[in-house]
This record gives C-alpha cells, sequence and structure tokens, in this order.
C-alpha cells in the first residue's frame, strides 16, 4: 500500500462515517432540534440570554454558537443575546480555586441567569459534572435546559427540557453533530424572529 492510498482509504472512511451520522441525526432528532428551536426563539424574542458551557471541545461549540447569535449567521440583522460560559479566565480559575470545578458554570449560572433565560449544556459524554451542575442551577433559576449529549444520554439528559442526542458513540461524529446542529438552530433561531430573513429563502 503506498503512502498516499492509506491516507486517501483514512480520510474516505472519516467522511463517509461523517455522512452516516448526519443523515442518523436528520432521521432521530428532528423533533427535538425543532422543539429546541422553538423554546430557545421564545426566550430570545422576549429579550432573554442564551448561556453556554461545555469543557474541552464543547467548550469551543459553547462559544461558536454564542457567536453567531451575537454577530450573525447568515445575514444582517440586530444582534441576539447569548454569553458563553467558558471566556473568562479569572472567574473560571477563580471558582476552581474557590470552590471546585464542578462549579465553574453553575456560580454563573446563579450569578447572571434569569427566569426564562435558557442554558445550552453540552457533553460529549453526557456525564461532565460542571456542565451538570450548570443545568441543576439553571432550573433553581427558572431557566429553560437544552442538552447537546451522545447516543446515551449519561446523566445529563436528565436535566434537560430539551435533549438533542446525537446518535452516535463516536467523540468525533458526535461533537460534528453539536456544532452542525448549532448551526441549524442559529439559523432558525434568526429566521423565526427576523421575518424577514425567512421570507428571503422562500
Amino acid at each position: 500500500m503506498t503512502d498516499q492510498s492509506w491516507k486517501t482509504e483514512i480520510i474516505a472512511a472519516q467522511l463517509e462515517e461523517s455522512a452516516k451520522t448526519k443523515k442518523a441525526i436528520l432521521a432521530q432528532c428532528m423533533d427535538d432540534i425543532v422543539a429546541a428551536s422553538s423554546l430557545l426563539a421564545k426566550s430570545l424574542g422576549k429579550k432573554g440570554t442564551l448561556l453556554c458551557c461545555g469543557n474541552g471541545g464543547s467548550a469551543a461549540d459553547a462559544q461558536h454558537i454564542a457567536t453567531e447569535l451575537v454577530v450573525r449567521m447568515q445575514a444582517e440583522r440586530p444582534g441576539i443575546r447569548a454569553m458563553a460560559l467558558t471566556t473568562d479566565t479569572s472567574i473560571l480559575t477563580a471558582a476552581s480555586n474557590d470552590y471546585s470545578f464542578e462549579r465553574v458554570f453553575a456560580r454563573q449560572v446563579e450569578v447572571m441567569g434569569n427566569p426564562g433565560d435558557v442554558l445550552l449544556a453540552i457533553s460529549t459524554s453526557g456525564n461532565s459534572p460542571n456542565v451538570i451542575s450548570a443545568a441543576k442551577m439553571a432550573h433553581q433559576q427558572e431557566m429553560k435546559v437544552v442538552v447537546f449529549t451522545r447516543k446515551s444520554g449519561g446523566d445529563l439528559q436528565n436535566h434537560g427540557d430539551v435533549v438533542i442526542k446525537i446518535p452516535s458513540m463516536d467523540t468525533q461524529r458526535i461533537q460534528e453533530g453539536h456544532i452542525t446542529v448549532g448551526h441549524i438552530l442559529c439559523a432558525l433561531i434568526e429566521q423565526e424572529l427576523f421575518e424577514h430573513l425567512r421570507d428571503q429563502n422562500e
């Protein structure tokens, strides 16, 4: 096998597996994605705020999704209130040092979350203690919780008002699914809140 052939086989296998997962999302997650978009649009349309959290790659997804809403996704429109709880190093390190890493997101939700806001809780495993703690705190604050997790759900699925479970147990595929669904939700929210954007696509 040549150097190029084994690489092309790996590339093809990765892309095919990714496409297979996306098709499974289409078949299995449609109702939950619609429900999440409606819940988010209802909150954000009333000037609620979306708080996003996750660890590692999921922290990057939290920041990515918040950015798409604050700035824009597909077209020019007013900003949408969203923030990632993963970006302030002073808060993250102080909360970890003074309390525990399990409280790094929950403490921020406690301070910044208000009734009617929404928490997007992202966990590839579904068992991240700090994300679960944030979801519990969000409900104490009378917020709604949208969960992104994997096929098996983990404990986090028990703390979501809407749970989107990517139909895979492969970390790469799960995380690809999360950001794909995040992009879809941002597009749906834009078009639901700003009708003229929906009209442009009809």
